[in-house]
């Protein structure tokens, strides 16, 4: 059964990626920035790279009423979550569905703190790719989108795959989140600190670096009851030799704005203490990428 609405809260690039693929049979909203949301309304939204089209759809700047049915799909940062989803719980049905869909750790204890018993939660990852060139534009690599099985997330599941998103549903979500982390924290940091293209950080030079980050992860994964497989780094560093993009991370970096290494390194750093597991690898970065975002005079405080 489809939803009679789904909104995408915190439309950026990947956000609106979904809301294209899903318009196709589906009633979808953006909700996004003011010059976005006006670009999208006026010229629609063009994506290039592994599709090149462009989608006609509606985008607002707030959700200004929910019907039931509705799945809210939640891109914003992660850092914006309790505060979008405080602005708008007022408007939730009875019925309403939350697809956390979202970068790092401890997203979705956010999200349900924040609704209370308004809405029913659900946890997601991807591994697409998005570059935001600039309002009404976004590039695009394919990837694989998945979701914590339930009886909601078939519902979700089988929209998304009439879309053309590929999607599957996980019995271990948990595992999902904390697989793509130990990426992100590689991934994330290190090109924004050096302004380069995910797959260029397959250097040598930077092996120690990368391995250091990942050993580290592992640890307090592990101490936080995780699994991982054997030779992980060298399977992290199969995957970002394929990334062309530059990271989200990166891209906040170079406009100046906020990123959400609290939720990535910052978070394997507070659950390393937690352990009492020395993670300096990882307290580097934050500190790094926390300096670059003082000298762009990007406040910590939300």
């Amino acid at each position: 059964m489809s939803f009679s609405r789904i909104f995408v809260l915190g439309a950026g690039a990947i956000g609106s990626i979904y809301g294209a693929l899903l318009s196709q049979k589906n009633d979808v909203t953006l909700i996004g920035n003011k010059a976005h949301v006006d670009a999208v309304n006026s010229k629609g939204l063009s994506i290039s790279g592994d599709i090149n089209q462009t989608f006609h759809l509606k985008a607002e700047t707030e959700i200004c009423g929910i019907p039931e049915n509705t799945l809210i799909i939640l891109t914003t940062k992660a850092y914006d979550s309790a505060k979008a989803i405080e602005k708008t719980k007022r408007l939730f049905k009875k019925d309403t569905a939350i697809l956390v869909l979202q970068n790092g750790l401890g997203n979705e204890e956010i999200v349900k703190r924040a609704a209370g018993d308004k809405a029913e939660i659900l946890r997601a990852t991807t591994t697409m790719a998005t570059e935001f060139s600039e309002p009404g534009k976004i590039r695009f690599w394919s990837g694989e989108t998945t979701i914590e099985r339930n009886e909601l997330a078939k519902r979700v599941a089988e929209i998304f795959c009439g879309c053309g998103l590929k999607t599957r549903l996980s019995n271990d979500i948990n595992e999902e989140v904390w697989n793509k982390l130990v990426v992100n924290c590689v991934i994330n940091p290190l090109s924004a600190l050096l302004r380069v293209r995910n797959s260029e950080l397959v250097s040598d030079l930077l092996k120690t670096v990368r391995h250091g980050i990942v050993s580290e992860c592992v640890e307090v994964g592990k101490a936080e009851r995780m699994a991982f497989p054997e030779g992980l780094e060298e399977e992290v560093d199969e995957k970002i030799s394929s990334y062309t993009n530059f990271s989200s991370m990166c891209q906040d970096i170079m406009k100046g704005k906020k990123t959400e290494i609290d939720f990535l390194n910052g978070k394997v750093v507070e659950l390393g203490r937690k352990h009492h597991i020395a993670t300096p690898v990882n307290e580097t970065l934050v500190c790094l990428v926390k300096w670059l975002e003082e000298k762009n005079a990007i406040p910590r405080k939300n």
